[in-house]
């Protein structure tokens, strides 16, 4: 890592979070979008959507999700956008710099990878259980972040899968050894399971092994999810309305945005309550 850049702040992830001002609306443009309940059109990747204003704000922003893009309001690119804008391309907006359009949308989603791992990985070094595999965890962290500052033409040639590989068995490393100081049940392990409009209302599921798991409009209203590994977890439509994810594992905000909820719904200190809760 260069001397005169900071990684992620590990206090609360400030640099993991998506700062649209600061970012060439690369999320507008760099993906594809396909026509369903998450999005009003379809919109090749490398196309503008046409919400994008030129100052590269959402022209609809307020309005996403009655205007049929509630899957804009899901995406979280974890800062890969503003990183990309004002570092790999050095404040260069692709309308600007035109020759840096095609690779500008190529740089961005590889980024967002890699600061979704930096996101995992800062967590699991905050979590004392695991502090065994801290100098593995603080030696990853360090090589992924130093990976985001790679110039742009070196980013093609990233092995990301390989790199999340890596980052994947040492974060299963790391939940295991926090999730044994849950209560023990019989059943623990949920992993990839289909759990698509269960009913788990006040469920105790403190330490449950939940990763990949399909929980799409289930009813987890004042589920116990402490020490559940919620890596990859399907929330879309779920209902965590009063439930408790004090302590849960690897949960983004995107998962959250998916899901429904209420002002009784407890959240780790690092997320933050979705607007949409609230109406």
């Amino acid at each position: 890592m260069p001397d005169n850049v900071q990684g992620p702040d590990r206090s609360d992830r400030a640099a993991l979070r998506a700062d649209c001002a600061s970012c060439f609306g690369l999320c507008c443009v760099a993906l594809t979008l396909t026509r369903s309940a998450d999005f009003a059109i379809d919109k090749d990747a490398g196309k503008p959507c046409g919400n994008l204003q030129e100052d590269f704000r959402c022209g609809i922003h307020t309005e996403l999700r009655t205007r049929g893009f509630p899957g804009c309001t899901v995406y979280d690119c974890f800062g890969a956008g503003q990183k990309v804008s004002r570092e790999t391309f050095d404040g260069q907006d692709w309308r600007g710099a035109p020759r840096t359009a095609r690779q500008m949308f190529q740089v961005f989603p590889v980024m967002r990878q890699l600061h979704e791992l930096l996101w995992y990985l800062t967590e699991a070094l905050s979590l004392e259980p695991a502090r065994p595999l801290h100098g593995e965890i603080r030696r990853t962290l360090e090589e992924t972040e130093r990976l985001t500052h790679l110039p742009a033409d070196a980013f093609l040639d990233l092995d990301v899968a390989g790199h999340r590989d890596i980052v994947a068995e040492l974060l299963l490393r790391t939940s295991e050894l926090v999730r044994a100081t849950a209560p023990r049940r019989k059943k623990r392990d949920h992993r990839g399971a289909d759990l698509i409009g269960a009913r788990l209302k006040g469920a105790d599921l403190r330490g449950v092994d939940l990763r990949g798991a399909y929980l799409i409009a289930a009813d987890l209203t004042g589920a116990d999810l402490r020490l559940a590994d919620l890596t990859g977890a399907d929330f879309r439509d779920a209902d965590l309305s009063g439930a408790d994810l004090t302590g849960s594992l690897f949960l983004t905000q995107a998962q959250l945005n998916a899901a429904r909820g209420n002002a009784a719904t407890k959240l780790p200190p690092s997320l933050r309550r979705p607007a949409h809760w609230d109406r």
